[in-house]
């Protein structure tokens, strides 16, 4: 007697309905021919969150070489969510040409290598995933301010704000770029001439990060606030 289990993911393999098709595909007692045997079509913009076995298993060294290494692109992206994948798997990941994948590496794991953030904020611009690129511990800094201060994209020219390289000059330059984003940048950095910074004060979308700025003078920080009716604390 067969195992009515397997019989019905047999015949739920090839539903009609490629929803069904495709959760059956994402069982984690499939082996890999089996599973890609399936006719089943990922989302372009599904990040395999409904993987349920992954997601409770990033921490499982077995269930994320299982989920890396398949070539079902769901189970990739659902492991690439883990923080806890092993230099070689993050490798593995890492050369796949999946969009969503790399995003989530880029905000999940710590080690992503320098050339998935860039190609991260490169797709993306000035969306949040560009943003957690930007943010991560990895991200490049040197070379930005050679190579992209003069860049046609204002979101690079930002980029050249984060080079320790970076001149005052450029900075204060760059505090008057076309770009709301790459002002606001240049304006927050401490690099940026005092005589400038004192300008930004009163430019209203500069005015935050200017009062931010680490080398403001404790007096002038404490008139930002009390223009801005933020009490003494």
């Amino acid at each position: 007697m067969g195992d009515p289990a397997a019989d019905l993911v047999e015949r739920l393999a090839v539903d009609p309905d490629e929803a069904v098709r495709l959760a059956v595909s994402l069982r984690p007692e499939l082996d890999e021919a089996r599973r890609m045997a399936i006719d089943f079509t990922a989302g372009d913009l599904d990040r395999g969150n409904g993987v349920r076995w992954v997601r409770d298993g990033l921490a499982d060294p077995e269930v994320l070489r299982r989920a890396a290494t398949s070539a079902h692109p769901l189970l990739r992206r659902a492991a690439a969510r883990s923080p806890h994948l092993p230099s070689d798997l993050l490798r593995l990941l890492a050369r796949v040409e999946d969009p969503v994948l790399e995003n989530l590496l880029a905000i999940h794991h710590p080690d992503t290598p320098e050339e998935v953030l860039m190609r991260v904020y490169a797709r993306l611009g000035g969306t949040f995933s560009a943003w957690m690129a930007e943010t991560h511990p990895r991200f490049p800094r040197e070379g930005f301010a050679a190579r992209y201060a003069d860049h046609p994209d204002g979101s690079y020219r930002r980029l050249a704000i984060r080079d320790p390289a970076a001149t005052p000059a450029l900075i204060e330059r760059l505090s008057h770029d076309p770009e709301t984003w790459t002002r606001q940048a240049a304006t927050g950095d401490p690099r940026l001439p005092l005589r400038r910074l004192r300008e930004a004060l009163h430019v209203p979308e500069l005015a935050s990060s200017a009062g931010a700025n680490p080398v403001l003078p404790e007096g002038e920080m404490t008139a930002v606030l009390d223009r801005a009716g933020v009490p003494a604390s």
